[in-house]
């Protein structure tokens, strides 16, 4: 598999992709799309390999490596420190100093303003900011 992989732009013409079924096939995949990545303009086939790789990849660390969903606040509490930010920098997000202590203390969820306002300033997508509880009780 390794001699295919070390051309990637073939491999799709070959057929040589297939569900990854291990962590060897998952390296070999993961060094080709890196390969392919470093290129400054790809092919219309090794754009296509790319694409290919990609959901492979994807699909195998989803079933094997699953990220578990963080709580909204930790995800807050997350940004802070990442970004090196105090609680009265998110009163445009909450309204009031306050507001954002109640929320990372869990006294307090987020509104849906509150929710569109945090993911505008992080740039995530908004359900990073609503619990697991909240989706389950819409569905």
């Amino acid at each position: 598999m390794s001699r295919v992989l070390a051309n990637p732009a073939e491999m799709i013409a070959q057929g040589t992709p297939h569900v990854i079924h291990n962590d060897a096939e998952l390296k070999a995949y993961t060094d080709a799309l890196f390969q392919l990545t470093a290129l400054k303009s790809p092919s219309r086939s090794e754009l296509e390999a790319i694409e290919l790789l990609t959901l492979l990849v994807e699909r195998y660390e989803q079933e094997h490596y699953p990220i578990p969903a963080a709580d909204p606040a930790s995800v807050v509490r997350f940004l802070i420190e990442q970004q090196n930010l105090t609680q009265r920098d998110l009163i445009p997000q909450f309204g009031s100093e306050s507001a954002v202590s109640m929320f990372l203390a869990g006294h307090r969820n987020l509104t849906i303003e509150q929710v569109r306002k945090l993911s505008a300033r992080f740039k995530l997508p908004a359900d990073v900011f609503i619990s697991k509880r909240a989706r389950g009780a819409k569905a």
